[in-house]
């Protein structure tokens, strides 16, 4: 008796006839959550430089018609020169904005970046466990950022209107997204060594 390698087949689960390339399920929902980070990922960058000129019209009450008038560009270009004259709350609403932005663009790349492993069909690898690490320190900055404009806000308005805004929520919020990103990365570090010793061991 002999084995003939040439004719030789791995079975590897597959259906007979399924193709080797296609993708799971998981692949799939990956693919597309990763065309929905990027797409938010591209706004969130779009959108950090107008901060201040957004919190210029929410401050001043004009609408977004005022841009479109019979000059749009020098309408445009007047309201970006008010800008300048923000007050203390203004200066305080784009720094906090900017900030958690920038943030959360940081937090969306280490998202893509698991995506990616995923489509790559190695989740359980070591680099997961970093972005997931680097995500959770954005949320805790995110977190440390709304209390501290929550505090400001006490001195700022004299009351306790600050507790019913949406500085109080980001707290608790990114708070405990830090945490279950602390979570997930821990779990993911666990998987990686145990896929490197069975890897080792066979």
């Amino acid at each position: 008796k002999y084995i003939d390698i040439q004719r030789y087949e791995w079975y590897d689960g597959r259906k007979k006839g399924e193709s080797p390339m296609e993708k799971t399920g998981v692949q799939r929902l990956a693919g597309v959550l990763k065309v929905l980070v990027t797409i938010t990922f591209i706004c969130n960058l779009a959108a950090l430089p107008v901060v201040p000129v957004l919190v210029m019209i929410g401050r001043e009450g004009l609408g977004l018609l005022g841009l479109f008038s019979s000059d749009p560009g020098l309408g445009g270009l007047l309201l970006l020169a008010r800008a300048g004259e923000m007050n203390e709350y203004g200066y305080v609403l784009s720094v906090f904005l900017v900030f958690c932005g920038g943030c959360t663009a940081v937090i969306l790349w280490q998202g893509r970046r698991v995506l990616n492993t995923i489509l790559a069909g190695d989740p359980f690898a070591m680099p997961n466990a970093r972005n997931l690490r680097r995500a959770a320190v954005c949320c805790f900055l995110i977190a440390a950022a709304a209390l501290v404009r929550t505090v400001w806000g006490f001195g700022y308005y004299a009351s306790l209107r600050p507790l019913f805004t949406y500085n109080a929520l980001f707290c608790p919020v990114f708070l405990m997204g830090g945490l279950l990103c602390l979570v997930m990365s821990a779990l993911f570090r666990q998987a990686a060594e145990l896929k490197a010793e069975n890897d080792l061991t066979i």
